[in-house]
């Protein structure tokens, strides 16, 4: 499963298997960067092409992307926004299910308090993932987090699914240690 935390600067990334074992693997954690000096289409673009290759190395069944939640700085927002419709855009044109959480579900999803802090969450996906060190930058930890919620939840979603059609608005390779990545720039 792909965990993604949008962003136009700096947009986590997180690449967790969960099949064919009984603890979560972390596979591959970073972030994609894009220069503040560059265009808007050309930051999006350069999204856009790191969404589709993450999608096309690792395959995942499914990718979990923050919900944009309301922010005071309407700038950051729909930065935020377009960074999430893209993640959403090519989970789906590649067959992937795609589902949201809002931050607060991954926090108490992963930390068990809705108001957890970034340092309480990094904490608790280093645990979950048996990581030797806390998950940075804390944007790759944020994206390895919402694949946590997504596993976490995801017994409550296909009963949803066996029960009749709904609308969600809220993997592939193991390995004994994980890959972490130092990130990629676009």
């Amino acid at each position: 499963m792909l965990g993604i935390d949008p962003g136009l600067t700096r947009c986590g990334y997180a690449v967790v298997d969960a099949l064919g074992s009984s603890k979560p693997t972390a596979i591959s954690l970073g972030v994609i960067t894009t220069p503040r000096t560059d265009p808007l289409p050309q930051r999006l673009a350069a999204l856009r092409t790191e969404f589709t290759a993450l999608i096309a190395e690792f395959h995942p069944d499914v990718v979990a992307v923050e919900q944009v939640f309301f922010q005071v700085n309407v700038r950051t927002a729909m930065s935020v926004g377009q960074a999430s419709g893209l993640a959403l855009a090519e989970a789906a044109l590649a067959g992937c299910e795609v589902i949201q959480y809002t931050p607060n579900q991954v926090k108490d999803a992963v930390a068990g308090w809705g108001g957890a802090d970034k340092v309480q969450v990094q904490k608790m996906v280093q645990a979950r993932l048996g990581l030797s060190a806390l998950p940075r930058p804390a944007d790759a930890a944020d994206a390895a987090a919402l694949a946590l919620c997504h596993l976490a939840m995801s017994p409550l979603s296909r009963t949803s699914h066996r029960a009749g059609p709904t609308v969600t608005s809220t993997s592939h390779r193991a390995g004994p240690d994980a890959t972490i990545s130092q990130g990629r720039s676009a």
